[in-house]
């Protein structure tokens, strides 16, 4: 393995504060995509027929 000198320990806890980061953005793009959907649903059933 890849010796990380005497900062292997920050260079890890780095790593994944920014694995960390990445899902959370994930997961905030799928949940407002899905409230986005269901707000244009709503609208859509909303808009009177031609």
């Amino acid at each position: 393995m890849i010796d990380l000198g005497p900062h292997a320990a920050f260079i890890v806890w780095a790593y994944l504060g920014v694995l960390l980061a990445i899902f959370g953005l994930i997961g905030w793009i799928l949940y407002d995509g899905r409230r986005t959907a269901r707000k244009l649903a709503a609208l859509e059933a909303q808009r009177p027929a031609r």
